[in-house]
């Protein structure tokens, strides 16, 4: 979309992205009854915004960008409560967000199951985004089980083991394992199963990847053993969860 030098008022009725396809180093922005601030975009930064924002957006040349809005509906599938709020980001924008929205501007044409498909990759991507602390920091205080939590979910497709564990959060093995099921309610074993098929649900549901693809990039180098674990957790195999 393009539009002439100027800007106006805006005002979202549902989570949206903003992607600006030229530099605009004039630009300003105010939200709510805040004054406009200068607040110089270049090419492929923008804004992601609340639902409910409203303010203005002003700029003193042609503007070409990107709009996409997600229904609260489909962030809540994703985790994210209908209506939370969240802090403006204006400026650089995730790599990957970034990806997903351009790519699904090129192909607008696209058919409902692509359209659908690349909805779904983006509200995933952009509600671990802007959670205020990932979901699996809920309720543990303990910065070195906090740290061992982020090592896992950034880890998921590789050997997790819990001697490296216990290192990560400076414990003994025992030690570590008792302290890990105080805070977290299951062993270490138990939620990095759960944790594997939240990715491989996630996966199936948003992409176009083969099931063993998945199972592979979720830690599974078995499939007998991912469809066991699957099933067992949805009730269902994964080809019949991502017909669903």
């Amino acid at each position: 979309m393009i539009l002439p030098a100027g800007g106006g008022a805006f005002a979202l009725s549902s989570l949206t992205l903003g992607i600006f396809l030229n530099d605009q180093l004039s630009h300003r922005i105010s939200q709510g009854a805040d004054r406009a601030l200068h607040r110089p975009l270049r090419k492929h930064q923008g804004w992601l915004l609340p639902a409910g924002s409203e303010g203005v957006c002003e700029y003193d040349e042609d503007l070409e960008f990107v709009t996409v809005s997600l229904d609260d509906k489909l962030l809540d599938e994703f985790g994210l409560s209908s209506g939370a709020g969240f802090q403006a980001i204006i400026g650089d924008i995730d790599p990957v967000v970034l990806s997903i929205s351009l790519n699904a501007a090129k192909l607008g044409d696209g058919g409902l199951l692509y359209r659908e498909t690349m909805s779904r990759a983006l509200a995933a991507q952009v509600v671990q985004l802007i959670k205020p602390a990932p979901v699996w920091h809920a309720g543990i205080e303990d910065r070195r089980l906090r740290r061992v939590l982020d090592y896992i979910h950034d880890n998921l497709a590789n050997d997790l083991t819990l001697a490296t564990m216990a290192d990560l959060a400076a414990m003994s093995g025992t030690h570590f394992s008792k302290a890990f099921k105080k805070q977290v309610g299951v062993s270490p074993l138990q939620y990095v199963i759960g944790a594997r098929l939240d990715l491989a649900s996630v996966l199936l549901r948003t992409s176009h990847l083969s099931v063993s693809e998945i199972a592979w990039r979720a830690g599974y180098q078995d499939m007998s053993r991912f469809s066991q674990h699957f099933k067992r957790k949805f009730a269902v195999t994964p080809a019949v969860y991502r017909e669903r």
